[in-house]
């Protein structure tokens, strides 16, 4: 039985992930913070199976700031692979907090390299959660592995550092170690304040007349959008290759906010009009089709008998979307659209989940939500 250990387990990619591992037999133990509220939801149902806790999945208490606990654990686990998933991984939020976010995202990457030459662990194999945002102020379109990077942010430029450690740490020590660049996965266990869920979980609560309204940032961002589960996949993919390499993971497809905002509320009958411009851009109600939102409902197997009707309050011309200037990052990056060919070709990877259906999952799983428990 392969032991892996992974940071970041209580994460949308950490959760899914162990999933995988546990599925392929492998024996997984999660780092996860010490807090004083419960900060496990993403992984409560492996938590609560008596067959997977303390059997197939071990939770230790640990973070990439403390370089003493990181090798304790390796000395205790000795794993055979390591998926660092772990980061402040907010771009927004890491210019509010960029030494933390460096010590985070940059320095625990360092730590735990260290800490795996430090413990003498030869044959362990490391993934790095690396990212798009490496790219930023694009040089080429598509970008690939071989595009120069150019971040925009304290998160990107920390992950850049991440990046080139693990590059070097691999040719100057032969650490079987290896970045995954990923472009936005998105999925129902995305965190609340990325901008996907924060679409998703808003247009369900405004059609039920929990929330008035959605403020958004950059409307005409284009980003990649792929499923999370999938770049999982793909994760554990890479560590199995037989070099150590970088691998970039995406769909090759690339979509703006606006249609992201456009197609949620069109999964639930309303069509969206856009006035104004800039700051001042507002979106209304041009039209609302309630049969289609009881469609998806009824369609997502849970609602059978539900009898739902648009809350009182959402009727045609109302704004429900506006933008926010707070939302603005001090430096945008504008486009991203990744050529996954490489990942393709040598490790057999390809998304599946096209944007409209990765759409679609997401509003019902909030939807799913609102309804079963006003959230």
């Amino acid at each position: 039985m392969k032991k892996a250990l992974i940071t970041g387990v209580t994460g949308q990619d950490g959760s899914y992930l162990t999933e995988i591992l546990v599925e392929k037999g492998y024996e997984v133990h999660g780092i996860i913070r010490r807090s004083s509220s419960f900060n496990t939801a993403r992984i409560d149902h492996l938590y609560a199976n008596k067959e997977i806790l303390n059997k197939k999945m071990f939770l230790h208490y640990g973070d990439l700031v403390d370089t003493s606990n990181l090798n304790r654990l390796l000395e205790k686990i000795e794993p055979d692979e390591i998926y660092n998933l772990a980061a402040q991984s907010h771009v927004k939020v890491s210019f509010e907090v960029p030494d933390y976010t460096a010590q985070v995202d940059a320095l625990g990457t360092l730590r735990f390299l260290d800490a795996i030459r430090e413990v003498g662990l030869k044959k362990v194999k490391f993934y790095q959660a690396s990212t798009s945002e490496l790219f930023g102020k694009v040089q080429e379109i598509p970008q690939s592995e071989k595009t120069p990077f150019y971040p925009r942010s304290p998160y990107g430029v920390a992950k850049l550092y991440g990046y080139w450690i693990i590059v070097n740490y691999r040719e100057a020590y032969n650490i079987f170690a290896c970045n995954g660049i990923l472009f936005n996965h998105e999925s129902p266990r995305r965190g609340e304040t990325f901008v996907t869920r924060k679409i998703t979980r808003a247009a369900a609560r405004i059609v039920t007349g929990l929330q008035k309204n959605l403020l958004l940032g950059n409307l005409d961002a284009k980003r990649d959008w792929g499923f999370a589960p999938e770049y999982c996949e793909g994760m554990w993919r890479i560590l199995q290759h037989e070099k150590a390499d970088d691998f970039l993971l995406a769909t090759g497809e690339t979509h703006t906010v606006r249609e992201f905002t456009e197609k949620t509320f069109a999964e639930l009958g309303i069509e969206i009009e856009w006035r104004g411009g800039a700051e001042k851009e507002k979106g209304l109600i041009k039209k609302i089709d309630l049969e289609k939102a009881k469609s998806l409902i009824n369609h997502s197997g849970n609602y059978k008998n539900y009898h739902f009707e648009f809350s009182s309050e959402v009727k045609k011309g109302d704004e429900i979307v506006g933008v926010d200037p707070n939302y603005y990052r001090p430096t945008e990056v504008e486009l991203l659209i990744g050529n996954p060919a490489k990942a393709e070709k040598e490790l057999g990877w390809k998304a599946k989940t096209k944007f409209e259906e990765l759409v679609r999952l997401m509003i019902k799983s909030d939807m799913d939500k609102v309804l079963r428990r006003g959230y």
